[in-house]
């Protein structure tokens, strides 16, 4: 009788201390989620590793890993939040929690514009899900990352599909048509010298590629026609041929910073001012 007195006993223990251990682990978990909440993510974040070492039953494994990921990235501290939310996907238990680490694997590539590998993940998310939702998800964030890879029409076609968001839509063909060409730019003053600056507003720039490759090219034809040889082969060769690819890569120049401030722009009014999900 003693015996099994002493068997009731050690067991009422062993499942003493398992719940008072769960309870300790679930204190842990909220005070870490409570640091998150509060934006205090480095805090946070030394919060659910402990978590993580005192889990000795691997219970919160998905919840701390994708936690961290998330105070990382909130940081901004994406190489270190891409680490946790593949830990987070590795430690998933169920489809809604894999998809979860990896929707946040595309969004924290998109932010560090390493837009080739968001595409990869969202190019197997795309094969492996079956759900409209998540395919509707995986589409937005396709759009997002055309954004950040500065393809504005392509992005917009992409919100236009089925009316994904008609916002983002409207806005990626407003920037689209308010960027330069840079071609365009480019090739036009190979045509006429300074056409090229006129195109992109920089006035008084295309004026004096104009005017030096107007003098340049009389004064290089003009020596030739005088039978200066010499004279016309150097003012051609160091002074015309020099302002005429100049006024080259001056067009191109222009029309690329043009379209890097029109992006730019565009991405802190979207940071600011947008009201959707984002990256």
């Amino acid at each position: 009788m003693i015996f099994v007195n002493k068997i009731f006993l050690i067991f009422l223990l062993t499942i003493s201390s398992k719940i008072v251990a769960q309870n300790s682990l679930q204190d842990q978990f909220d005070f870490a989620t409570n640091l998150f909440q509060q934006e205090k993510y480095f805090d946070a974040i030394t919060e659910f590793k402990r978590l993580l070492f005192f889990d000795k039953q691997n219970q919160f494994e998905f919840k701390a890993n994708y936690y961290i990921g998330l105070s990382y990235k909130n940081g901004g501290k994406f190489d270190e939040a891409l680490r946790y939310f593949t830990l987070a996907e590795i430690k998933s238990t169920n489809k809604d929690e894999y998809f979860l680490a990896k929707s946040f694997q595309v969004r924290t590539n998109i932010l560090r514009r390493t837009i080739n590998q968001a595409n990869k993940i969202l190019n197997q998310l795309e094969d492996e899900e079956t759900s409209n939702t998540k395919l509707n998800e995986i589409k937005y964030w396709r759009g997002w990352a055309c954004i950040f890879a500065d393809e504005w029409n392509k992005a917009g076609q992409i919100f236009s599909e089925d009316k994904l968001d008609t916002t983002l839509a409207k806005l990626c063909k407003s920037v689209n048509d308010e960027m330069y060409s840079v071609n365009f730019a480019k090739y036009s003053s190979f045509i006429i010298p300074g056409f090229g600056q006129f195109y992109t507003g920089e006035y008084v720039s295309g004026l004096i590629s104009f005017g030096w490759n107007i003098l340049f090219g009389y004064l290089t034809v003009n020596s030739f026609v005088d039978e200066r040889i010499f004279d016309g082969i150097v003012i051609g060769n160091f002074l015309w041929l020099r302002f005429y690819i100049g006024n080259l890569q001056n067009a191109e120049n222009f029309a690329t910073q043009k379209n890097l401030l029109i992006s730019n722009n565009a991405l802190n009014y979207l940071q600011n001012n947008f009201n959707g999900l984002k990256p």
